[in-house]
Parts: structure tokens; sequence; C-alpha cells
């Protein structure tokens, strides 16, 4: 059967507000043109959808029955034609992040990407880095690692370097690396970032004691509340070092991984990914061609 879509969105609009005249307002038609597409789509029914009542219009046993399926309809074709911008089809694109990258690196970024690809409906979750690709349905995993994931195509975004941070107030008590023997040295879960650390400046570490922190971010607020000395990407931290905030008190740097743009290798890349993943490189300053790292 072929129903006119008009008679169809007139009687939608009349059975929500139970009004002709309200139905008229909101489709910008008279109230008589409203009441015309309704009797019209009665008669090619062969059922009345509405009777009259003092205060208005209520809705027949058969009215009832057409109002669910009309509004889904209506409501589907709105969120259809939503998904247009200026003449594209708008993509979703699904990215997860670590935490830290997230809020220090990405999210001041974000803005420009989404006014350079108003098309892309961007969605971000963060992370500690332990991210399942395919169970939490990710066309993107931005993590820090070696790059060697299984099943997982991965492209190198840069390198973050630890260098040991503090408050200007704890670091005038140092003057060599080995005054760090007496402080309070915070870490994460990576226990062997400490001890590369003190390799590098030819001391071995001490027994690290105190609570563990998962995060760069959560480190950091713990060295700028003077509670210790953080291991800390300066690439993420480079707003509190210019304020002075924090200080790296030794030129000393550790490098045990990078950042990286992750996405299953079965996962074929759509508009909407080859966009953010060459936005992306541009702003990490990568000139080279994607390079595979994954098995």
């Amino acid at each position: 059967m072929h129903l006119p879509l008009n008679a169809m969105r007139a009687f939608e609009a009349s059975a929500r507000h139970l009004s002709f005249t309200r139905a008229a307002i909101e489709l910008n038609v008279s109230q008589a043109a409203v009441s015309q597409q309704v009797k019209n789509l009665e008669e090619r029914l062969g059922a009345a959808l509405f009777r009259r009542v003092p205060r208005g219009l209520a809705l027949t046993d058969e009215g009832l029955a057409l109002l669910p399926t009309v509004a889904d309809a209506f409501d589907r074709l709105s969120r259809g034609l939503q998904r247009f911008h200026k003449g594209r089809a708008t993509e979703v694109l699904t990215v997860g992040c670590v935490s830290s990258l997230l809020v220090r690196w990405l999210m001041p970024r974000l803005p420009e990407f989404e006014r350079a690809h108003p098309w892309i409906d961007l969605r971000v979750f963060g992370n500690n880095n332990r991210v399942d690709l395919a169970g939490e349905g990710l066309d993107f995993a931005l993590r820090f690692g070696q790059g060697a994931w299984h099943g997982v195509h991965a492209v190198p975004l840069f390198g973050a370097p630890l260098s040991a941070l503090c408050t200007p107030a704890l670091a005038v008590r140092l003057q060599e690396p080995q005054h760090l023997l007496r402080e309070t040295l915070l870490r994460s879960y990576r226990v062997d970032e400490w001890p590369a650390w003190f390799a590098q400046c030819g001391l071995q570490a001490p027994l690290l004691r105190g609570p563990v922190l998962d995060s760069s971010l959560a480190l950091a607020e713990a060295a700028l509340q003077g509670t210790g000395v953080a291991l800390l990407p300066l690439a993420l931290f480079e707003r509190e070092l210019q304020q002075g905030s924090l200080v790296q008190p030794f030129e000393a740097s550790i490098l045990t991984g990078r950042y990286w743009l992750t996405r299953l290798q079965s996962r074929q890349e759509g508009a909407a990914m080859r966009a953010f993943a060459e936005w992306l490189q541009q702003q990490c300053g990568e000139a080279a061609p994607h390079r595979a790292a994954g098995v």
C-alpha cells in the first residue's frame, strides 16, 4: 500500500499533540490542511484514526496501533538525514586512547580536527593502555609500548622519553643523581623504569616502596603536591615545565616505548579512518609513510 508522506506526517504530529491546530502550527500549514490530510489517510486505510472529544482529539484503537510504527519510521528517517553534512554522509569514528596522552596531548588538538572534518562523528574513550580493539568496537587505539601486539597494525607516532621531574622546592636538595636515593620515588606499575633510569646514571636503584600509581597523570599530580619525584614523559608535561611548577633536575632520560596508532589488521580503513590517521601523522610531525609493526 502506497501512503502519502504528508498524510503520515500530519497523522504523527496530530497524534503527538492530540490537536489538529497544534499540528498545523508545527508543520507550518493550515489546520484545514492537516485535517484533510488525516481524512485522506483514514479513507485509504478504511479506518478512523481519531475521534473528537470535548478538549481536542483522542486516538482510536486503530490510531494507537499505527502510531508507534509511523513515529519510529520518522525518527529513523530524521536520524538518517542528520548523518549528512553539506551533501556528504557523516561517519562515526571510535578511538580509544591511553588517558595521559588523551588529556595532555590529544584533547587540545581535537577542535582543529573537528573543524577540518565536520563530516566525522568522532568518539574518544580513555583507557589505561589495556584495550580490546574488537571487544570494545574501536576503529583505532592510541597506545604506548613497543608496537608488537598480536593481530594489530601499528603506526609509530612519537617517542616518550622519561625524565625525573619534581617541584622546585624539592629540586634544591638534588645536586647529583645519587641524592635521589634519599627521596621518595613515585612509582608506576612498570617496575623497570626507575632501575633503568638509575642505570643510565651509573647507579643502582634503591628498593622502591609506597603506592603504585597507574598513570602519568596521577604521578604528575603527586609530584606537583611535593610527595616525591616522578618519572614522566617530557612531551606530555611541557606546560608544567614552562610554568616552573615542575622542574627537571637532571638531563638523564630513558626511552621505554613509543606512542602508536593501532587498528586490527583485519579492519579495513574507511574514509574517516584514513583522514584521522593522516591528520594524526601531521600532528606528530611524521613525514614518513605508515609502517606496519605488528604480527
